[in-house]
């Protein structure tokens, strides 16, 4: 095959997509899918926790990827010319409009929607009295139990903030002497990140609760300021597998190697001060342009348990999945799946026809053949 003359290898970036921003246009498909009114609401809800989850797993693996490459000082551009550096800026330009596209949605349509069907998320300030007590008894008797407040000092260093957990950053002072001091709370993920009020209709999210009693973990201190924000790492699994002469051991020395990735990304609520996010930038060695400022809750997988919920009215109809025809009757005749495959190729149409009866038991019954190696 003739290589590309120079005139062709300039022309070929206008004739290609970038692989990131592709992946972002994407994601933003799903998303319109959470806007799609002739869809049920909960599944509406879903799609949003979807596309959310979709954006922590690119920025764990795609930025993290360009961002060691830019590490490294490689500039090569891409197939469709642009070098690592451009991406970025455009991969933050995109997803800062895509950021403000999902919380517009969520505050503007599902939310109001979600309150007209009986599903109410409060802030903390919205609540009466009575419920505030509720919630103050949980938390005296389920969450501060488990809560381990810190603050960073000359002996105590800045703590090692975990992959995608969610946490409260305060700013305390000494009412004696006026020192301030920085201070971290992890959200913990032993209990549901939506707190049901006892109506079982009414959640509340769980940082906010924590941060309405940060008095009670710094007692004698003055909170001056609380938010959350949560950090993005590197989580992108490399394995050189035909150097590793354990692979077992060498997946597991990469995954946990793989918790301690260099932060990626800072997700903030968009009243924290400046000088708090300054330090939190500067202890996770991050840029600015590596900030990303919320107006609604940090994490909207937490609107998986919305979706959860037991309202078959406001979701598609369940369909229970079939299992193919071909499949169906080597069960019967007690024959393994192997034997219909060997037979001719055989298409599966999922989510209709069973991925249990059909891919997990191909899967089962290779792991079980001795022959299968």
């Amino acid at each position: 095959m003739a290589e590309r003359t120079e005139a062709e290898r300039n022309d070929a970036p206008r004739e290609l997509l970038n692989r990131e921003l592709s992946w972002l246009d994407f994601n933003d498909r799903v998303l319109s899918l959470a806007a799609e009114v002739g869809i049920p609401l909960l599944e509406r809800v879903k799609f949003l926790a979807i596309s959310s989850s979709n954006l922590d797993e690119f920025f764990q693996v795609r930025v993290a990827a360009l961002k060691d490459q830019l590490a490294a000082g490689l500039t090569a551009p891409a197939p469709d010319g642009l070098t690592p550096a451009q991406q970025l800026v455009a991969i933050g330009e995109t997803v800062d409009g895509f950021v403000l596209r999902q919380e517009g949605l969520l505050l503007g349509a599902l939310l109001p929607e979600l309150r007209r069907n009986g599903i109410v998320v409060l802030d903390w300030h919205e609540l009466e009295v009575a419920d505030r007590q509720e919630l103050t008894q949980l938390f005296e008797r389920r969450i501060f139990p488990v809560l381990t407040p810190l603050a960073v000092d000359p002996a105590h260093p800045f703590p090692y903030i975990s992959n995608l957990a969610l946490s409260l950053a305060a700013m305390v002072s000494d009412p004696d002497t006026g020192e301030r001091r920085f201070a971290r709370v992890k959200v913990p993920n032993v209990f549901p990140r939506l707190l049901a009020l006892s109506d079982g209709r009414r959640f509340v999210p769980a940082e906010q609760v924590i941060a309405a009693h940060m008095h009670l973990l710094y007692s004698g201190m003055v909170v001056e300021e609380c938010a959350a924000f949560r950090v993005t790492r590197n989580a992108d699994l490399t394995l050189e597998e035909e150097e590793a002469d354990d692979l077992l051991a060498a997946v597991e020395m990469e995954l946990r190697r793989r918790r301690f990735g260099r932060a990626v990304r800072l997700e903030v609520q968009s009243g924290m001060s400046a000088e708090m996010v300054e330090l939190l930038v500067r202890e996770l060695d991050l840029e600015p342009r590596d900030v990303s400022y919320h107006a609604t809750m940090l994490d909207l997988t937490c609107l998986f348990q919305l979706a959860g919920l037991d309202r078959p009215d406001l979701k598609d109809t369940p369909w229970p999945p079939v299992t193919a025809g071909r499949i169906a009757a080597a069960e019967d005749a007690e024959r393994s799946i192997f034997s219909v495959i060997r037979e001719r190729p055989l298409l599966v149409h999922h989510p209709y026809e069973s991925f249990s009866s059909s891919v997990e038991s191909f899967i089962a019954q290779a792991a079980d053949d001795p022959k299968v190696q």
